[in-house]
């Protein structure tokens, strides 16, 4: 998008900065606005019957959330550490993709990441053990991490993890115990080492990535 697309659509934005366990959409309730996450990080969960709820994923800055067209949310998203995120009225919407193609464009390709995203989870929880679910995991978050670290060297190799062990477990379908024992097992393996700020440093990407994918780490 050029600058005077860029200009107008955060006129049409109004920018909000929330704190950690911050509801920002409730599944069920009238889709009345959708988001752009530039800061922190947001889960992403559906609520099952018996009040349970079940994290689907992680929202990292640059990435939407309530792209759909229909009347009402399909799931909840929730502030995982300090969040700031624009906020977009639904009506707004058609006006910006039809005075700025690139931006439709930009949504699209946002609305078919998501996609991706969502078969990768049907992988991840079906299929995978549970090496392979945290391996996965951590090379997700340290993906998301370099993407918005403006590809700063330094940052290749590190995974920002603000959730809690609770929030991994969810997601991956896993108990805490297990989470906990695995990442204990990657660190004391050298694969994986603590740093700052809810980060950690994959020590040697290769290996993790052959554990991920089934393949016997060497």
């Amino acid at each position: 998008m050029d600058e005077e697309g860029l200009a107008a659509l955060a006129h049409s934005s109004r920018q909000l900065i929330l704190p950690p366990s911050t509801t920002i959409i409730e599944e069920g309730e009238p889709a009345l606005a959708f988001f752009n996450v530039t800061r922190g990080t947001v889960k992403l969960f559906k609520s099952l019957p018996d009040g349970r709820r079940q994290i689907t994923g992680f929202a990292d800055a640059g990435q939407f959330l309530g792209l759909s067209t229909a009347q009402t949310y399909s799931f909840g998203a929730e502030t995982v550490d300090n969040v700031r995120l624009c906020r977009f009225m639904r009506p707004q919407l058609e006006t910006l993709l039809s005075d700025y193609p690139t931006f439709e464009r930009s949504l699209l390709a946002a609305v078919t990441d998501k996609l991706a995203e969502a078969q990768e989870q049907m992988l991840l929880l079906g299929r995978k053990t549970a090496r392979e679910k945290v391996a996965t995991f951590l090379l997700d978050r340290m993906k998301a991490f370099h993407l918005t670290a403006n590809r700063r060297q330094e940052a290749e190799t590190l995974a920002s993890v603000p959730m809690t062990r609770v929030d991994i477990a969810d997601y991956l379908g896993l108990t805490i115990e297990t989470v906990s024992r695995t990442i204990s097992a990657f660190r004391r393996d050298h694969l994986i080492a603590s740093a700052e700020n809810h980060r950690i440093r994959i020590l040697s990407v290769a290996t993790l990535a052959n554990i991920a994918s089934g393949q016997k780490a060497e």
